[in-house]
């Protein structure tokens, strides 16, 4: 199927759904949007049942997107820059400690947990999996995802504070994330090479590192060259530019195109530079842009995701490890975010019950079902699609309902402001 017929029926369908959200349910999109192609492409299913020519379509259709480059490669850079550009910079310059450990010894720590665990409880259930597949998983499915949970986090009102955290962890531990994951991917897929440690970590730096580095640049250079003009058409098209420029560059030199996304959408969206290179009709422009974006990008992500679910193998000892697995990974996340958490309490102010708020905020998306559909056929790619998928529904579904009514109910309780 042509790339442009693809992208118009996912337009479509995202439209659709959209608007059925906004009318009907009232939702936040994320959630609405899910629900709405889950109910749809269960009513194809059943429809099936008397004439399976809608299935069947639906299935090649399905079938004809690449999943993994499509959000991977082109989507996730546009999100991350997004994201950030509307983060609040002076929150995150003040919990930029707490936000760097919970992305990075964090995802390592929750990493090795699920992975752990995971491995024991497979064997348990008969399913022989290498120790090294399960940490596989544990790094696909430990980053958080900011797309899922931004908007929820807004509608709540939570605290400026408690959403700078949540969010700024989420933006930059996907980039982490991806980054762990891609260096224990290259260890197993040499299971016989001998495993050299100075490699690896130069493999991690040099993502890490470099994403980060090449932020800075790209930010300086797209901060420079808008303060030279005043023309906010340009000026939003050199924005666009700095992202898929950014990430080809990244691409070509095996940099952490996320983590440089994130850091030159801070930089841009960073109230000093705001003020000194944007004229006001820009910043609108800008802002308004990007959210659009945003907006249209996680229509078109949450319909794929909904509508994925028919491409996937249902055994039954699949669903019984992935419904064990949701409770475990988020007892691995609580676990992974306490440390941190009681480390900087005394530091820094934190709401209350900060770790558990955390752990249900810390949603998964689409991002752990990009790397699970990257997984090959011996790392056990069908059974871990499977338990990605079941995780990352009752996470949208379930905790996106229902951490915002949390969060108000504590912070009423503790007269958090």
């Amino acid at each position: 199927m042509e790339y442009y017929t693809i992208a118009s029926i996912l337009v479509v369908l995202s439209a659709v759904f959209g608007y059925i959200n906004v009318k009907f349910l009232k939702l936040p999109i994320t959630i609405g949007l899910m629900i709405i192609t889950l109910l749809f492409t269960a009513l194809v299913v059943v429809i099936a049942q008397f004439d399976d020519t809608l299935l069947l379509r639906e299935k090649a259709f399905i079938s004809g997107i690449d999943f993994e480059t499509v959000l991977l490669d082109i989507m996730l850079s546009f999100l991350l820059f997004a994201g950030a550009l509307h983060t609040n910079f002076d929150q995150l310059k003040i919990q930029r400690w707490p936000i760097l450990v919970f992305a990075t010894f964090g995802v390592l720590i929750s990493t090795f947990l699920v992975g752990g665990i995971m491995f024991y409880v497979l064997g348990w259930m008969g399913l022989d999996v290498p120790f090294i597949y399960c940490l596989l998983f544990g790094a696909l499915i430990s980053p958080t995802d900011p797309i899922a949970v931004l908007g929820i986090l807004k509608k709540a009102g939570a605290p400026k504070k408690l959403e700078t955290k949540i969010v700024g962890e989420s933006l930059f531990n996907d980039g982490v994330g991806v980054v762990v994951f891609l260096t224990i991917y290259a260890i197993a897929k040499a299971p016989n090479e001998a495993i050299v440690f100075s490699e690896i970590a130069q493999l991690f730096l040099q993502e890490v590192i470099g994403g980060i580095g090449l932020g800075l640049i790209l930010g300086w250079i797209t901060y420079r060259l808008m303060k030279s003009i005043d023309n906010y058409e340009v000026e939003v098209i050199l924005t666009i530019g700095a992202v898929m420029g950014g990430t080809l560059i990244a691409h070509k030199f095996h940099l952490s195109a996320p983590l440089a996304m994130v850091t030159t959408g801070l930089f841009v969206g960073n109230d000093t530079v705001r003020e000194s290179s944007m004229s006001e009709i820009t910043e609108l422009y800008v802002d308004k842009f990007w959210e659009l974006i945003d907006v249209l990008l996680n229509t078109i992500l949450f319909v794929m995701i909904g509508m994925e679910m028919l491409v996937l193998t249902y055994q039954e000892n699949y669903l019984y490890a992935g419904l064990l697995a949701i409770p475990l990974i988020l007892i691995c996340r609580y676990l992974s975010l306490w440390l941190p958490i009681k480390f900087f309490a005394k530091r820094l102010e934190f709401v209350p019950k900060t770790t558990l708020i955390m752990t249900w905020g810390g949603l998964r998306g689409g991002i752990s079902i990009a790397l699970a559909l990257s997984l090959t056929k011996d790392m056990h790619r069908e059974l871990f699609l499977v338990i990605t998928y079941l995780v990352v529904i009752v996470s949208i579904v379930g905790q996106g309902l229902t951490v915002g009514p949390i969060i108000k109910r504590i912070t009423e309780r503790y007269k958090v402001d």
